[in-house]
């Protein structure tokens, strides 16, 4: 994500910049919740139910995508002087120690909540998207075509966050989830970021000539990004390109090629169409996850997705 302000939008900036150091970008959601009118405690508790804390925990977990479901802590339920509605604290810690605690207003049953916003506990938590309008042929990918899990980032060479998810990526594919995860990038370059869309054509006319220099070209956009600006982006596609052994000439024609052109925009569409606004964003199996997740976010969904993969083959 290439600014803050894009997960607190600038209205929100100076109430969330108490908490904005102990709050993880997937908790973005949790901090918008802060500002929410809270009623006044009851002293009148209501007997918990541990099957449906469990769910309610279940729910926030995938909602704001939080690493782990023991970073969630839910206090008693009270009584409100609303009747049917009840309340308690919710508490998000990290282990940095850093911890935000918002009001959750609730029926008794736990089926509908509102923390900042209205949220039915029976629906979908993730907030899964069909991937159906993009296209995702002939695109880079790491990973075996058959994986159960497929990961589609929407990227910008030129973007800090895009540099440091990169390794996470590259590691999700060929080490941690190594067989189990397929990697699809799009390109989609930020207006702001003036050598990004060259890089963007450099690396998809790189891919053409060989689908593994595509990854070569993007490990070396966002290790130099310091080193390349708008004046040099040329100069240093050239010389990336003769040390990786491609014909400079062809990729050079290539990038002049509408259709590669088109391609770019093609990418930019989808994101588009699937409300991408900022860089890296992902989708596992059609989940969002905007920004640079932490390393536990990326895990726990893609373990979740995992294991609801491995109980559906098994019925």
């Amino acid at each position: 994500m290439g600014r803050l302000s894009r997960v607190f939008p600038q209205a929100r900036l100076a109430a969330a910049a108490a908490v904005l150091g102990a709050v993880a970008f997937g908790w973005s959601g949790i901090v918008e919740a802060a500002g929410a009118p809270k009623a006044a405690p009851q002293a009148e508790s209501v007997t918990s139910n541990p099957i449906r804390d469990a769910a309610l925990k279940e729910f926030l977990q995938k909602k704001f995508r939080i690493g782990s479901a023991s970073e969630i802590a839910l206090g008693p339920m009270q009584k409100t002087s609303l009747p049917g509605i009840f309340q308690r604290q919710v508490t998000v810690s990290n282990d940095k120690g850093q911890s935000v605690t918002v009001t959750l207003f609730s029926d008794q049953n736990e089926s509908k909540a509102i923390i900042g916003q209205y949220f039915d506990l029976g629906s979908d938590a993730w907030g899964r998207i069909s991937m159906a309008p993009a296209h995702l042929d002939d695109r880079p990918t790491l990973g075996p075509a058959d994986a159960p899990i497929t990961m589609v980032e929407f990227a910008d060479f030129e973007c800090p966050y895009c540099a440091r998810a990169f390794g996470e990526v590259e590691t999700l594919a060929n080490t941690t989830y190594k067989g189990k995860i397929r990697i699809i990038f799009k390109n989609y370059p930020l207006n702001g970021h003036p050598w990004a869309r060259s890089a963007a054509l450099a690396a998809e006319c790189a891919r053409l000539q060989n689908p593994s220099a595509f990854w070569d070209f993007a490990r070396y956009f966002y290790s130099n990004q310091g080193q390349i600006n708008p004046g040099n982006v040329q100069q240093k596609i050239d010389e990336e390109a003769s040390k990786l052994g491609l014909d400079d000439a062809a990729l050079k024609m290539c990038m002049q090629t509408p259709s590669t052109a088109q391609r770019i925009a093609q990418d930019e569409a989808d994101g588009n169409a699937l409300h991408v606004s900022s860089t890296p964003t992902f989708f596992v199996n059609g989940i969002p996850l905007v920004g640079l997740p932490e390393g536990k976010v990326f895990d726990f969904v893609i373990s979740s997705e995992l294991a609801a993969n491995a109980a559906h083959a098994s019925r």
